[in-house]
């Protein structure tokens, strides 16, 4: 802590202690149901410069002090709730000598009340003539002057309580958080899905390649892993005959920090009974694009400056139809096994010495094609390779039933029917294993549970999986994925 930042505190809490030795409780918790700032607001829309409320109704409001200007015998200040802000304008003649010459102890950041009736002031600011203040909780570090403009992002995520005090944008942005998974949750509910609870704590980490986090339980003597994704103990329940289920979850993976991945995020995922991908792709369109429209007011965006249009019908190619047209590549050469490998080499990708062309593709889509989807693109069969729980295509078993979704060059959704045949289910797991060598991200246990399941028999199915926090992203014109976490993770901070 630098030494003015030190002196600041040092004299608020000398002001506290002169407060509480004059008997003003720094802590109160008697100030009850004050009136929220924008109930009261609109009450000032027919009033007159200079004019007070003809009814004289009085108001009792409370908030954060975020500005103040103070004189001799009056002073103006503002307030903020959660709502809205209003200023309070407090006289020495209307409190009483005492009682103002407490109140200009106060700071910027005490929390404190108000009582009295509304009047606009020559400029036509609404504002609330106080007969009664109140300290409710006295403010012991100072709001940073200039928090709006720091360079420090970190700083910003580090203190989420500062960044939201001193920035509505930031407010803003998790109030749309909160809507869209409230919007998603009604999409769903009203099309028959049930929502569920699936662990957090998995024995064997599944439905996902990632390297997991893991701990250890006493007193059943076992190692568990925090989950990587519920996929698997979502399809169990198909398994039990609840044939549309989604979730809302937290997920974990020990991967590294960028704009694009916190290693514990959000997702949605829900699966459907009788149905298959492409009847997801209708559903996920449907849905998104509602999203935007009740989130934003609109289904077209600026993100990032990109213009994005998410209004139906969205593009849908193929992996490779979006090798060839957007990412350049020759027909041919994706007809080639060797030619692929020899291509992907020459890109500079590094392939484990058992990847086959399949893994060489999507490697190849995603250096040369990914980052120019700009607008809602689905891209459909994946190798199989690279899809361990997809359905293999019934006319080319060397490519899955399966969609991923891009917008602004980033996945947002992963989908597809789901492989529900054991053996086939097991034999995909077992090569998944056999091929892992140093790879973390595969875990070296196979769920036999998970087979014995498939044995009772899963219907017919499709399933997805949406990355919430993107989602966000795109919807508040968010660059990284920590502005739309409250408290993302970052590296312990420097000792002080």
């Amino acid at each position: 802590m630098d030494t003015q930042s030190s002196n600041l505190i040092n004299q608020r809490r000398e002001k506290a202690r002169l407060l509480a030795d004059n008997g003003v409780k720094l802590f109160s918790n008697e100030f009850k149901n004050p009136c929220p700032i924008a109930d009261i607001l609109p009450r000032g829309e027919f009033l007159g410069p200079e004019s007070y409320e003809e009814d004289g109704d009085t108001y009792r409001v409370a908030g954060r002090i975020m500005s103040m200007r103070k004189f001799g015998k009056a002073s103006f200040f503002h307030i903020q709730d959660e709502t809205g802000r209003l200023q309070i304008y407090a006289r020495q003649d209307m409190l009483g000598k005492e009682e103002y010459q407490l109140f200009k102890k106060w700071d910027v950041g005490d929390i404190v009340g108000a009582h009295g009736r509304l009047f606009k002031t020559r400029t036509g600011e609404l504002s609330l003539e106080a007969n009664r203040l109140e300290m409710i909780t006295k403010s012991m570090r100072p709001l940073p002057e200039k928090f709006h403009g720091l360079t420090d992002v970190e700083t910003r995520y580090r203190q989420r309580y500062v960044d939201l005090i001193v920035n509505p944008e930031v407010r803003e942005t998790f109030r749309k958080r909160v809507d869209v998974i409230r919007l998603i949750r009604e999409f769903l509910s009203n099309r028959g899905f049930l929502e569920v609870e699936t662990p957090m704590m998995q024995a064997i980490p599944g439905g996902a390649t990632a390297k997991p986090f893991k701990t250890h339980h006493k007193a059943l003597g076992i190692d568990l892993y925090l989950r990587i994704a519920p996929e698997l103990y979502l399809k169990r329940l198909l398994v039990g005959g609840f044939e549309k289920v989604f979730e809302i979850n937290r997920n974990f993976r020990n991967e590294g920090l960028s704009t694009k991945h916190n290693p514990e995020f959000t997702m949605l995922e829900f699966y459907q009974a009788y149905t298959t991908y492409q009847e997801l792709m209708d559903l996920t369109e449907e849905m998104i694009s509602w999203l935007a429209d009740e989130v934003t007011g609109s289904m077209e965006l600026t993100y990032q400056g990109q213009h994005v249009n998410l209004a139906p019908p969205w593009k849908r190619y193929t992996l490779e139809q979006a090798l060839i047209e957007v990412g350049g590549l020759d027909p041919a050469v994706l007809q080639d096994d060797r030619a692929v490998m020899g291509l992907a080499a020459e890109k500079g990708i590094e392939l484990q010495p058992d990847a086959g062309p399949g893994k060489a593709k999507t490697e190849l889509f995603e250096l040369l094609v990914e980052e120019k989807l700009v607008n809602p693109t689905f891209v459909t069969s994946y190798p199989t390779e690279v899809s361990p729980l997809a359905r293999c295509n019934e006319k080319d078993p060397t490519v899955t039933d399966r969609f991923e979704l891009f917008i602004t060059g980033r996945e947002i959704a992963n989908a597809f029917s789901e492989l529900n045949d054991p053996d086939d289910q097991l034999q995909r797991f077992q090569r998944q294993i056999d091929e892992r060598g140093e790879d973390e991200e595969v875990h070296p246990e196979l769920d036999y549970d998970y087979i014995r399941a498939l044995e009772y028999g899963m219907p017919p199915a499709a399933g997805e999986g949406i990355g919430i926090d993107r989602l966000v992203m795109l919807l508040t014109d968010s660059p990284s994925i920590r502005d739309v976490i409250f408290f993302p993770h970052l590296k312990p901070e420097a000792a002080k």
